[in-house]
């Protein structure tokens, strides 16, 4: 039994790999990319909004904090770095909260409406999401993100 074996084993003449195999390798992981690629680069575009919506929400969670004890406007200035989440005693009384905004959304732009706890409106324009356009509303809360 073991000697039948090994005389087909030294029979057998396959050395390597033939060239359709080889191509039919290459065009299965072709196909397995051409899958891959767009959907990693939607993910890249969702973190995107998610850092947003993110961002947003701090902001605004900050100017209802703001208006709890002040009854002054309120102003966004976006810088980099992190959310002071007690702005400071200038900031306060200058009616101004201090927001920065994630590296991935460029440099947005921020704009506040309303002038109390209950009526205000925070809009975000960035880049580089799904999305260009990003509210929270004191009435509604977040909104998805919208080109």
């Amino acid at each position: 039994m073991i000697a039948r074996i090994r005389k087909s084993i030294e029979e057998k003449d396959d050395k390597g790999f033939t060239l359709i195999e080889l191509l039919v390798v290459i065009i299965i992981i072709g196909i397995l990319a051409a899958i891959a690629i767009p959907i990693f680069l939607n993910q890249r575009k969702k973190a995107v909004d998610a850092a947003a919506e993110a961002d947003l929400t701090t902001i605004a969670k900050q100017i209802a904090t703001y208006y709890v004890d002040n009854t002054k406007p309120v102003t966004v200035t976006a810088g980099s770095g992190s959310y002071t989440q007690t702005p400071t005693s200038d900031s306060v009384a200058a009616g101004t909260i201090i927001g920065p905004v994630s590296g991935s959304l460029g440099t947005p732009t921020i704009t506040v409406t309303g002038t109390d706890a209950s009526t205000f409106s925070v809009t975000m324009t960035y880049a580089g999401g799904t999305g260009s356009t990003i509210t929270y509303s004191a009435t509604t809360g977040l909104s998805k993100p919208t080109s």
